[in-house]
């Protein structure tokens, strides 16, 4: 049987940017549900969160129509998932904490990092345009889901490192594209490094230089 190797590659693509999107979504519904908004905030913000950062790198790289707009079902999936979160994590009396949103941010910070790397490669851009789209496909949405909610966004103010893991991942990612390695596997690396990153962050504690204010 013959394989499509492009086609692979943007099936691959849409199965991380499903997955980027379901999981941006929970930590939307989780923050929405943390500050006790209705059922239509709840959509909206998970909708935000989910699509924000994919929105900005289309706009970015000139990709019309955007691509929740190409792929419709990522919007049912969205408000799918919203819905039965709500419904989940009130019958569970599930404890809505700022702490529950970090697993399905850090997931989502990786799958998202990946696909806008391999985006930006696909159309030619240098290494550091392909670096820079990756950290703005896994970083915006949480940015605008925060600013939606009346915060500063945990990406600046927490001083964990957020940012940094997608910018380390996507150069991961880029420096596998130039070596011997199967096709997936830079995009998948991105995933790993970028995620795994933010998870020893949050373990070990680590904390980015921060001003010192007397």
């Amino acid at each position: 049987m013959a394989f499509n190797t492009p086609q692979i590659i943007d099936t691959a693509r849409q199965v991380l940017e499903i997955a980027a999107t379901i999981a941006f979504a929970l930590s939307g519904v989780i923050k929405a549900a943390h500050k006790k908004l209705d059922v239509v905030g709840v959509c909206v913000v998970a909708f935000i969160a989910a699509f924000g950062g994919g929105t900005l790198r289309d706009l970015l790289l000139d990709q019309r129509p955007f691509f929740w707009v190409r792929h419709e079902n990522f919007v049912w999936v969205v408000m799918l998932v919203s819905l039965l979160a709500v419904g989940f994590m009130r019958q569970r009396h599930f404890a809505v904490t700022e702490r529950a949103m970090l697993w399905p941010d850090m997931l989502g910070l990786g799958l998202f990092a990946a696909v806008g790397v391999d985006m930006a490669a696909e159309q030619g851009m240098s290494p550091l345009m392909c670096v820079m789209m990756g950290v703005i496909t896994g970083v915006f949405g949480g940015v605008l889901r925060d600013v939606l909610c009346g915060e500063i966004p945990q990406a600046f103010r927490d001083h964990q490192p957020y940012a940094v893991c997608a910018f380390i991942g996507g150069w991961v990612d880029i420096l596998l594209r130039n070596s011997p390695v199967p096709e997936m596997a830079p995009m998948l690396a991105c995933v790993f490094v970028t995620a795994g990153l933010r998870a020893i962050a949050l373990w070990r504690q680590w904390r980015l230089p921060s001003w010192r204010v007397e």
